[in-house]
């Protein structure tokens, strides 16, 4: 077993430690009303895209997404959230750096004994959920989750979910696609970035992802027999019969989305091994990217 077959089947149990933590971590977490940044890299990054609209549908306040090396310097906020696996990466401990004494700032971390925890005002470490695979699965879902459950937003459904994606296989044919297209709605649209990002970074597979309603405005235009389309959460009406009448085929999301992501995350190590690669080891990638100083 790969390293990242071994962390992506821990997740339910990392989730629920998340969970039953968030109480704890609280003051170092957002508050109601703040205005709110979050930022990351990555798959932190796309992790940020769905905690921020989380957030915002959750009526907690104004809360935006970046990538962390375009976070925008002359915008003002409460609090700047970042969100690192590693506490290494170059970009989030400039902008924390750029930041401090003028901004409230929060890391996310799985490591304890990396610079962020002095670049940022708080620190929540989750270092059960640390990993050591380059393509990131469960700290980012874990960290997810933790930021759900702070926002009354986690249920025991969730964990249940994620255990019946692990248990089930995956639609017959999906590992020979040629293609494939992610598409959330809301928050799940940061999921399909990730999701999307997984299956390249993993198995070196063609992906694309959108919010389900653009798919349709243009990019439908590649789906035929040997692509997917997999819809991570609720479709709009009348898209599945599209889809299938391209000749593609259509993954409904049946689960939580959270949980289908952990299915994406089997059909990345499914397809690369069926290619032959080794998602530990993915091409051109270290774990964190740690940018040389001019």
């Amino acid at each position: 077993m790969t390293h990242v077959e071994d962390e992506l089947t821990s997740q339910p149990e990392c989730w629920t430690r998340a969970a039953t933590e968030a109480a704890r971590h609280s003051a170092a977490l957002p508050a109601a009303g703040e205005r709110v940044a979050i930022v990351g890299c990555g798959t932190s990054y796309f992790m940020a895209q769905a905690v921020a609209a989380l957030r915002e549908d959750a009526g907690q306040g104004e809360t935006d997404a970046f990538a962390a090396s375009e976070f925008p310097r002359g915008r003002s906020y409460d609090r700047v959230l970042a969100l690192t696996r590693s506490g290494t990466t170059t970009e989030v401990l400039d902008l924390l750096s750029q930041l401090k004494g003028r901004t409230r700032t929060t890391a996310l971390t799985a490591d304890p004994d990396t610079p962020v925890m002095a670049a940022a005002d708080e620190v929540v470490v989750l270092d059960f959920a640390d990993e050591r695979s380059v393509v990131q699965t469960r700290f980012a879902t874990t960290a997810l989750t933790l930021l759900r459950a702070h926002l009354g937003l986690h249920t025991d459904t969730v964990v249940a979910d994620a255990r019946t994606a692990l248990a089930t296989p995956l639609p017959e044919s999906l590992v020979d696609c040629a293609q494939f297209t992610f598409l959330g709605r809301g928050w799940t649209v940061g999921l399909a970035n990730e999701a999307g990002l997984k299956m390249r970074e993993a198995s070196l597979a063609w992906t694309e992802a959108y919010p389900a309603m653009e798919y349709r405005h243009g990019p439908i235009s590649i789906t035929t027999h040997g692509t997917a389309t997999w819809m991570l959460g609720e479709a709009p009406e009348g898209l599945a019969e599209q889809v299938r009448e391209t000749g593609g085929l259509w993954v409904p999301g049946t689960l939580d989305p959270l949980a289908e992501l952990v299915r994406v995350q089997r059909l990345a190590v499914a397809v690369a091994a069926a290619r032959g690669l080794d998602p530990d080891r993915p091409r051109h990638l270290t774990r964190s990217v740690i940018l040389a100083r001019p």
